[in-house]
């Protein structure tokens, strides 16, 4: 007779309370960009599963929006770059609407950082020194995946590399559709958890001089 699973717990009743850190207003750095980085450089340090990993949300022509787990790539005062597709659904919908919303959460730090801002294509020639320099498999992946698109199942994919890792051996070049986004941020936010829900908010505002207006916000 099989053992009887015990009954699951409700949703509602999954709680945590975040008391790892403080956000004061005298803690953070005068530029959000700074101040992402410090954060960054911590998630690095203390062995984060991915720190890296981020979230995009884009916005399609129907004004739905959609997100998806990407990997930053570069991060610099000209802003946050990552690598994709510009056939996918985010490529698409970024050429229709050039701007979007990113999202880092580092659990283990109890922190998110959010992003806003306009996105541009990065210029063909970082992309062609990224490309050369990731590993040949996902050079040759680049050109299998036609992605976003509906296939039949797995085996388009794998004989679609097995096509171009034939047609290019070791030195695929880059796909004419695939290259860098940069997203230029205007809107930064920082959260860090917080007992009884009273998290920590700093948020930091493009100004039309171009300095930042820092201000905290209601959790």
């Amino acid at each position: 007779m099989s053992e009887e699973l015990p009954p699951p717990i409700p949703l509602s009743d999954l709680r945590k309370s975040y008391e790892q850190g403080s956000l004061e207003e005298h803690q953070v750095a005068g530029e959000p960009l700074r101040q992402f980085q410090d954060w960054l450089a911590e998630a690095l340090r203390i062995g984060i599963h991915e720190p890296n990993a981020m979230t995009v949300a884009t916005v399609g022509a129907n004004g739905r929006p959609s997100s998806r787990p990407v990997l930053i790539k570069g991060c610099d005062e000209r802003g946050i770059v990552w690598y994709t597709n510009y056939a996918s659904r985010k490529g698409r919908e970024l050429e229709a609407h050039p701007f979007a919303a990113l999202q880092f959460h580092w659990v283990e730090l109890e922190r998110v950082v959010r992003i806003e801002g306009a996105v541009e294509k990065v210029s063909a020639e970082e992309s062609d020194a990224y490309f050369a320099s990731r590993p040949l498999s996902h050079r040759i992946g680049a050109w299998a995946s036609p992605q976003s698109e509906v296939i039949p199942g797995r085996g388009t994919i794998v004989a679609r590399a097995a096509e171009h890792g034939l047609k290019f051996g070791l030195h695929p070049p880059r796909p004419p559709h695939w290259g860098g986004y940069r997203l230029v941020p205007d809107y930064w936010e920082f959260w860090q958890g917080r007992a009884s829900r009273l998290h920590d908010r700093i948020a930091y505002r493009l100004q039309a001089d171009g300095s930042w207006q820092r201000e905290r916000l209601a959790p």
